[in-house]
């Protein structure tokens, strides 16, 4: 699934294509992805401009006079911008054209989303999601509040939504590698020290793979573009059975909420 780093790189992506430009045309191929598509809601944002574009969580936020395209991109989901012309493949569901170009949604499982918001209404998918773990609002306080009665595994408590959004596996497993936190300790057993620690190096880590991601995007517009997971540099994720590259244990992988986990037995002792 493609996690909050990879979707910001993606609105960075569009969003030199799109942004200002009127939409001209929105086609539906698929009735439902994980919701009904709005169909009559979304064709009638034809000649609206797009104002911005927007992330809240993992959803893109394409913002319009008339209302806003809500995008998800699911479990295996992609954009592209392209042109209008260029043949369709299996599983492209959405066309959203702009003049010659179109956004256009790919999504082979069918996990993703397409919805529509009226100007000033929240919609339903926001209402239980935290703080952006990138602003102010994310800070030690608050996470210190969220684990203070939680005796649920550190790694579950950071990929909880409504504790903070966009923590998915790859970056919940770095971050505790990073502040030396085992994924499965008690959340309530974590000092304070370390939790305003981990608030600090999720927030790091997080910005690092944007930037890096964001260096990475040359051109978003080719017919097989798509941002992906830009090359890493991991510690853990992915990683199990292999040597810490930090003291050279062999890493080990547990699942926790059917995630893998891999952590160093020596550098995150429980």
């Amino acid at each position: 699934m493609p996690e909050l780093p990879e979707v910001e790189v993606s609105r960075m992506g569009v969003s030199a294509h799109l942004d200002g430009k009127v939409i001209s045309d929105v086609v539906i191929r698929t009735p439902k992805l994980r919701w009904d598509i709005p169909k009559r809601e979304l064709e009638a944002l034809v000649g609206q401009r797009i104002n911005a574009i927007s992330r809240r969580a993992k959803y893109l936020v394409i913002e319009t006079g008339a209302g806003d395209i809500i995008i998800h991109l699911g479990m295996s989901g992609s954009l592209r911008v392209i042109d209008k012309t260029v043949e369709l493949k299996k599983h492209d569901h959405v066309d959203i054209a702009v003049g010659n170009k179109v956004l256009r949604l790919n999504d082979p499982r069918r996990f993703g989303a397409v919805l529509f918001s009226e100007i000033g209404v929240e919609h339903s998918v926001f209402s239980k999601l935290g703080p952006e773990p990138l602003t102010d609002d994310f800070n030690s306080e608050h996470l210190i509040a969220m684990c203070a009665k939680r005796k649920a595994p550190i790694k579950q408590v950071i990929m909880d939504n409504p504790v903070v959004v966009g923590v998915g596996n790859i970056y919940a497993n770095e971050s505790l590698f990073l502040t030396g936190i085992h994924p499965q300790t008690p959340a309530n057993k974590i000092t304070k020290k370390k939790l305003k620690l981990l608030t600090d190096v999720i927030k790091e880590v997080l910005a690092a793979a944007i930037k890096q991601g964001g260096t990475t995007l040359k051109d978003f517009s080719q017919t097989d573009g798509k941002p992906g997971y830009f090359a890493q540099s991991l510690y853990v994720y992915g990683r199990g059975g292999e040597k810490c590259l930090k003291c050279e244990s062999i890493l080990e992988e547990v699942k926790l909420g059917q995630r893998a986990s891999v952590f160093c037995p020596q550098c995150q002792k429980r």
